[in-house]
């Protein structure tokens, strides 16, 4: 076992958004495994996150849509208030569109290009965004209210791969997902004279519930593409709590590709 699979979070008091399945889950149960003195898992599905947070120790869970503001500053106020502050954040928390993504499949195996964004309504386009963008505002600012004056923290937003790539058919998500790494970095060059790291983990494809509702034209175009095989949120979970942790001091603001070699940025 190296030094990076040992990082403990002894004592730490940490959230983790999108924490009901996936990676998000993947780091609530790691952060507890490593000793988090206690580990809020917020989730829209409450149920999910309930049932995550379960088999940990010092575990809590708590239904917040991240695109909601005010819930987020709830949300953080509460932890605060309760556990005297707040040590780590994972925002792993985002949607994806089913909808386009069976266009493109369809389009794939009819063998014609993908036409998605003439027919992308306002309202696919606004859900990712608010979720995904706005989100990861709304996370970022909640957070650095809370650890800027304490002078230390780290924040680990979940971005993607997708906004180096962009792939054909999905302009919304790679949209969203390239203003997340560029709104982290930003943050985080004004927050680490204060202690306060922030930094991204862009994953490409991993088996979490997004990828279930990948069709699987999709799944067998990135197969023939040499893409290999998708990641495991454990995976991911695994560099997410590394930037986390004390062997990551040095970084700030950076933007770590974790598709397996797929492409490099």
């Amino acid at each position: 076992m190296n030094s990076v699979q040992e990082a403990s979070f002894d004592g730490k008091v940490a959230l983790v958004t999108g924490a009901g399945s996936g990676i998000g889950a993947a780091v609530a149960r790691k952060l507890a495994e490593r000793g988090a003195g206690h580990v809020v898992l917020a989730d829209r599905d409450l149920a999910a996150a309930e049932k995550a947070a379960a088999p940990l120790a010092n575990a809590q869970a708590v239904e917040v849509d991240v695109s909601d503001a005010g819930r987020v500053d709830w949300l953080v106020a509460g932890i605060e208030r309760d556990h005297g502050g707040l040590d780590v954040v994972v925002h792993a928390a985002g949607v994806d569109d089913p909808q386009a993504k069976q266009r493109i499949a369809d389009a794939w195996e009819a063998g014609r290009p993908p036409e998605v964004t003439a027919e992308l309504d306002v309202r696919s386009w606004r859900r990712v965004i608010s979720v995904n963008l706005d989100g990861t505002f709304h996370v970022l600012r909640a957070a650095v209210r809370v650890m800027v004056p304490r002078r230390a923290g780290a924040v680990v937003v979940v971005g993607s791969s997708s906004a180096f790539d962009a792939p054909v058919g999905y302009p919304h998500y790679s949209a969203s997902k390239a203003g997340v790494h560029a709104l982290a970095q930003a943050v985080a060059k004004e927050v680490v004279p204060f202690g306060v790291r922030v930094n991204v983990v862009a994953p490409g494809p991993t088996e979490t519930g997004m990828a279930a509702r990948t069709p699987d034209a999709l799944r067998r175009a990135f197969a023939a593409s040499g893409g290999g095989a998708y990641a495991t949120p454990d995976e991911i979970a695994g560099v997410a709590l590394f930037l986390a942790g004390g062997e990551a001091a040095n970084l700030a603001g950076a933007v770590v590709l974790a598709n397996g070699g797929r492409f490099t940025a």
